[in-house]
């Protein structure tokens, strides 16, 4: 069987605002924004994440889905992102609309691990890599 991890689908409010949001935040560039501005697409690296909103969400499922939002406790689960800036990086999504979640640490292997909400109240882990443990 020939499987691969593709992308992952995050459901939110406005498609265009989170594009901008993951772009000014991070650098990543669109891929893709259907004419509807319904669905969306940003190049992350090897997998791409990508937004529908949720009417979009809604035509999916049938029965519905619990959206995200600021002002309930977030879902258990996380968007990570590696790199050896960790504080520029978390200040820098703070200036977009992030909002801090947890204050950076560094865990008991060494890695710095802080985390945040977007503007959609998905959690955003911002992290270094982990080194090797030998």
């Amino acid at each position: 069987m020939d499987i691969q991890y593709a992308y992952t689908i995050l459901y939110v409010s406005d498609v265009p605002k989170t594009i901008e949001f993951y772009h000014k935040t991070f650098g990543f560039e669109q891929k893709l924004l259907t004419p509807e501005n319904d669905y969306g697409e940003i190049i992350s690296g090897t997998t791409t994440i990508a937004f529908a909103n949720f009417e979009l969400g809604n035509s999916n499922f049938k029965k519905g889905f619990t959206a995200s939002t600021l002002s309930k406790e977030p879902f258990g689960i996380e968007l990570a992102f590696t790199t050896s800036e960790v504080e520029n990086v978390m200040q820098s999504a703070i200036q977009n609309g992030a909002i801090i979640l947890e204050k950076s640490v560094t865990k008991p292997w060494g890695q710095k691990v802080g985390y945040l909400r977007d503007l959609n109240g998905f959690i955003i882990e911002i992290c270094t890599p982990i080194q090797n443990q030998e």
